[in-house]
């Protein structure tokens, strides 16, 4: 049976898991990790990707990424191909480095983000790289040590993981460290690798047809919904321009005569400009500094607009189906 497509949506928390082939050793040494961890900072900085957790072990490797305006297949392009050429040259070798195929697990953030956090994050440990928790948190090599602030990874999402665990920077330390000790006795974790509708249904004698999906962790209704994405996702990526989503937008908020270029404290503009950022970003991959030529304002007021349409989304689940099919 042929493998299902990727659900790649920018904007969707991802699991991904990256394995040497014939499960061979992809990191010889700490040069090669640091070689890594270098290309992996200058792509999460420069795609504006949130990575919340990483671990490296010798043949594969762990990454929990939220790619914000490019799809994941993009950022993993990148990121592996030009290791695989730089561990060639260092090491005298040729052939491939990867399997020919990483592993990609769509995730219900709200309910697995602190889960894998910790699931990945425990990682070294469960393979006997370091012996016990305290020799995991100053492991250079996993991003568990950088949110305890023992090393730095520019681009790794610390402070959004921390805001979990309250306000004090030391107490959310103190609270994360405890929340990821407490992992420990739970050992490996198969549930937390995808396929998360069939064990929502686990109790039923004949689980409904085609809703089981092996490349998602999460609900019934995060499944559904995803799908819809995207289907959504793969139309708008045909080509739709700026100038053509802008008139969409104003069109369905009745906004052509005012158009939505101009800021404005009217709650109907405000939301057509949000959803037209959220659109832009999520769905197009156009970067918040393109969308912000359109709106006149910086891409730092594109991402809170992101975030702000995401929320209206969520209310409305059809809303950007209807702006996108109108007539």
């Amino acid at each position: 049976m042929p493998r299902k497509a990727r659900l790649d949506i920018p904007g969707l928390l991802q699991h991904v898991i990256v394995r040497g082939i014939e499960r061979r050793k992809i990191f010889l040494d700490d040069n090669d990790r640091d070689v890594f961890l270098r290309r992996l900072s200058v792509l999460l900085e420069e795609t504006e990707t949130d990575c919340f957790a990483w671990a490296l072990i010798p043949n594969h490797f762990h990454l929990l990424l939220r790619p914000n305006r490019i799809e994941l297949k993009q950022f993993m392009r990148r990121l592996l191909t030009g290791y695989a050429i730089n561990f060639n040259l260092l090491h005298r070798r040729s052939g491939h480095v990867f399997q020919n195929r990483y592993k990609s697990i769509a995730c219900e953030e709200e309910t697995y983000l602190l889960e894998l956090i910790r699931y990945i994050h425990l990682n070294p440990l469960r393979a006997k790289l370091v012996s016990d928790y305290n020799e995991l948190t100053n492991y250079p090599w996993c991003g568990h040590s950088v949110i305890m602030g023992k090393r730095q990874l520019p681009g790794q999402a610390v402070e959004p993981v921390l805001s979990h665990f309250g306000e004090n920077l030391k107490r959310r330390r103190q609270k994360y460290r405890d929340f990821v000790q407490d992992g420990i006795a739970q050992g490996k974790r198969d549930e937390l690798v995808g396929g998360g509708l069939r064990r929502s249904l686990k109790n039923q004698a004949v689980p409904e047809a085609g809703l089981y999906d092996e490349r998602v962790l999460g609900s019934d209704v995060f499944v559904r919904a995803l799908r819809k994405e995207q289907e959504l996702h793969e139309k708008l990526m045909a080509g739709m321009l700026l100038p053509e989503l802008r008139s969409l937008v104003a069109r369905y908020y009745d906004l052509e005569k005012r158009g939505i270029e101009q800021r404005s404290q009217d709650e109907m503009v405000k939301a057509a400009r949000d959803i037209f950022c959220y659109i832009a970003v999520r769905f197009l991959g156009h970067s918040g500094t393109e969308v912000g030529k359109v709106l006149r304002v910086k891409r730092s007021a594109v991402s809170h607009a992101v975030r702000r349409g995401e929320l209206i989304s969520s209310n409305e689940p059809e809303l950007v189906g209807s702006i996108i099919d109108q007539d």
